[in-house]
């Protein structure tokens, strides 16, 4: 047998150096080890957390994972699909950049060069009137998404000092909010509701009477039957005209339901950018934290309070600091989030950190809803921390007064409604139970009805005037 005298490592590094001079490329390429609950481990892949990655098996389609931690040389993914059929051994490479709708004319050159693994989703005109899922794909059969470009979700934060501060109102089109509780361009407030009080219902109505340019809603973690009935019967013909809407239902894998929400904000942001006023409807924020509660719990984290590990709570700031005034007073996106009372309990803990990272709370009462007070807004539990930069000192005194008067005859209703309260007794009381009738009925509207906000100060107004119960 002839020796062949050029070693064989030789012959190895000359065919990969003539493979690299020619153009090609190496994989990096990784293999699923583990599958236990909703998180995948793999061995010999090392991307950032947060890079997309394609579980590959012969047999079935890829399945799009994230990468949400490692241990070691142990990459932690969450899955973006379904996972029935995978087994151990199968490939894990990173994915291309992600681009799930076409892009026209030159917006090919409009979108900035990314590495394999980094997820962009789809952002521009294209998106209002549509229906997307948490991918950006078209939910509603109308055809594929155009005048989109595709761009990274992550942005970086923007700098507290070159925001403009809230100085403006916004008119919601909702009496009880612009007299009471007047929101602020850019200012971010809590929905604070238990389920069944009338909360998808008070977000249609601010969706269609608004003053917004664009309206993103986000319906996250919410039951899959809403969406089309939020967007037909509650948004409505005239509301959809200038809205997105984002949507992961409850039976969306968590790592969707956190892509959701932060879609609508990236949606929301863009239009921003653009000089535009944006009216962001998030529902909820509390189905968010849970998506990530199971996340956070899947790899390993540490319950804390109430089994939210400390990752929930560090979440929501991240999130709901998107949005707000723009660079330089340049757009806006004003923002409701809603957040779920568990047993209408409004110490909950992801209630209890949402108040204190939001810049106001409309507090939804289940007594109010039974009684057919709508929208049910319990005014002695709400408030808009931003009224007084926005209102006028008149409007903010009438307002006060309004609820010291209020304040008054929910303190004295008891004794009131039992007879044992004697007409005289009590000069503010009387006051309070004199003019109840017309607060009562201002404090009321009808979902097809809109109030704007002079109307509404005006209306107030009449109402601490009229006599008569």
């Amino acid at each position: 047998m002839e020796h062949d005298p050029v070693p064989l490592w030789t012959r190895f590094m000359d065919d990969a150096l003539q493979r690299v001079e020619g153009g090609g490329t190496l994989e990096v390429r990784g293999t699923l080890t583990r599958l236990a609950g909703l998180v995948l481990e793999a061995v010999g892949i090392r991307v950032p957390v947060g890079s997309q990655c394609q579980v590959a098996m012969e047999g079935r389609p890829d399945v799009l994972v994230e990468v949400v931690g490692f241990s070691n040389d142990r990459a932690y993914l969450m899955p973006a699909g379904d996972v029935h059929g995978l087994k151990s051994g199968a490939s894990v490479v990173p994915a291309a950049p992600y681009i799930p709708v076409p892009r026209l004319g030159d917006a090919a050159n409009d979108t900035p060069a990314t590495e394999a693994g980094v997820l962009r989703l789809p952002l521009g005109d294209g998106l209002l009137g549509r229906v997307v899922d948490a991918q950006g794909m078209p939910l509603d059969h109308a055809g594929p998404i155009r005048d989109v470009v595709a761009r990274p979700l992550g942005r970086e934060p923007i700098n507290a000092m070159d925001r403009d501060p809230v100085r403006e109102p916004l008119d919601t089109g909702v009496r009880a909010i612009n007299g009471m509780l007047t929101v602020g361009r850019g200012q971010r407030i809590g929905l604070f509701a238990g389920s069944g009080v009338g909360k998808s219902v008070l977000l249609g109505m601010m969706a269609r009477y608004t003053q917004a340019d664009v309206i993103v809603v986000g319906l996250i973690g919410e039951r899959g039957r809403e969406v089309k009935e939020f967007v037909e019967d509650i948004l409505g013909a005239e509301g959809r005209a200038r809205s997105v809407v984002v949507a992961a239902p409850a039976d969306a894998p968590p790592l969707l339901r956190l892509q959701g929400a932060a879609y609508a904000t990236a949606v929301a942001e863009h239009f921003r950018d653009k000089g535009q006023h944006v009216l962001l409807l998030m529902d909820s924020l509390t189905r968010f934290a849970m998506a990530q509660r199971e996340i956070a719990l899947a790899i390993g984290e540490p319950p804390a309070t109430k089994g939210y590990p400390p990752s929930c709570f560090a979440k929501l700031p991240q999130l709901v600091e998107r949005s707000g005034n723009g660079l330089n007073g340049v757009g806006s996106i004003t923002a409701f989030y809603t957040v779920l009372s568990e047993g209408d309990d409004q110490q909950d803990p992801i209630a209890d950190a949402a108040r204190a990272i939001l810049d106001g709370h409309i507090v939804l009462s289940r007594s109010l809803a039974e009684a057919g007070h709508f929208p049910a807004i319990d005014i002695e539990q709400s408030a808009s921390r931003v009224m007084h930069n926005v209102v006028s000192p008149e409007h903010f005194e009438l307002a006060r007064r309004f609820r010291v008067v209020n304040s008054r005859y929910q303190k004295g209703r008891d004794l009131v409604q039992i007879g044992a309260y004697a007409m005289g007794s009590d000069p503010g009381l009387d006051e309070a139970i004199r003019l109840n009738g017309g607060m009562a009925a201002f404090l009321q509207q009808g979902m097809y009805v809109s109030a704007s906000l002079p109307q509404s100060v005006a209306e107030m107004a009449h109402s601490l005037s009229k006599v008569g119960a």
